[in-house]
């Protein structure tokens, strides 16, 4: 109801009327107050949940940051463990690589020493002690000459197969230091570092995998909060809807009650200037018969100008 039409209502209205008016604003007033108070209450309890609920979701989010954290660290160390591993075993495989040369070699050479074996049929220390008595008996005793011949030519077989065994003797001690050159011991230890490397390569993953799936478990538990954080808003935008016509009822009621108050107060300014017009008038008859007047009526002929 606008203001001007307000006027129009009050100024017919007696004065029981407008009383009944005002105490039916009043209780209007009242209620929308109260159901203005119980939004606001409402709300405040929603906030304070949603307080709590941003709480646990953000000491969640942080556990998850730091969860994430460590298995990305144990990560970066199976990374660099896998990197180790992949250099080892490119070392290990140039070194056999390298050994399969000396293997090659080493069966070259026992071909051949075998072969000078099977020429020289003899130790070269037997070859070289018989080889010296035969030799001994051509230079110096006195033999015939059909067995000298023979005794030379058997010279010749003995020093065919003394240098057979001599050069085999050379072959074999040659194999000996190609075997003690050999890398073998050194890919056990590339084999010990690789395995001892995998091992700590797989625990890290482990590990990682772990904490990766209990940082997604914490973070399911984060985002279920923020999910009720959500629903927690969306049940508030209706209250909050609520707050901006509430007040402007209430502040078109406390206007439309100012209007009833304010005819009210003239009503009881009317009956108060007549009252007083009639004590005065009670008064100056007082005075006027017997000149006996009380304080009271002393007061207002004094206020009215009729005493001085």
């Amino acid at each position: 109801m606008s203001n001007a039409e307000t006027e129009t209502e009050t100024a017919t209205m007696s004065e029981r009327e407008l009383k009944d008016k005002i105490n039916r604003l009043r209780t209007q007033i009242s209620q929308k107050e109260k159901t203005l108070n119980s939004v606001f209450e409402e709300l405040k309890l929603y906030r304070n949940n949603i307080d709590e609920l941003k709480k646990s979701r953000d000491e969640l989010n942080v556990k998850v940051k730091d969860l994430v954290s460590q298995a990305k660290d144990l990560k970066s160390k199976r990374d660099e463990n896998n990197r180790k591993i992949a250099e080892l075993k490119n070392k290990r495989a140039e070194i056999q690589k390298e050994n399969k040369g000396k293997a090659d070699e080493i069966a070259q050479l026992k071909k051949k020493r075998n072969e000078l074996n099977d020429i020289s049929k003899g130790t070269e220390e037997s070859l070289s002690k018989a080889y010296s008595q035969e030799l001994n008996t051509f230079l110096n005793e006195d033999i015939p000459l059909n067995h000298e011949i023979d005794l030379f030519n058997k010279l010749e077989q003995l020093k065919n197969r003394l240098d057979a065994a001599q050069e085999a003797n050379k072959i074999h001690q040659k194999i000996q230091e190609i075997y003690n050159t050999s890398f073998d011991e050194d890919i056990n230890e590339l084999n010990n570092q690789i395995q001892q490397l995998a091992d700590e390569s797989q625990d890290y993953h482990l590990q990682m995998v772990d904490l990766f799936n209990k940082a997604d478990e914490v973070r399911e538990d984060a985002d279920s909060y923020h999910e009720d954080i959500k629903n927690k808003y969306s049940l508030m935008y209706p209250l909050k809807s609520k707050i901006d016509p509430l007040k402007s009822e209430i502040s078109q009621l406390r206007e439309e009650l100012d209007e009833y108050l304010k005819q009210l107060d003239d009503i009881q300014l009317k009956k108060d200037e007549k009252n007083q017009d009639e004590k005065h008038t009670a008064a100056k008859e007082k005075l006027d018969k017997s000149g006996r007047l009380s304080l009271e009526d002393l007061k207002i002929l004094m206020e009215r100008g009729d005493l001085k």
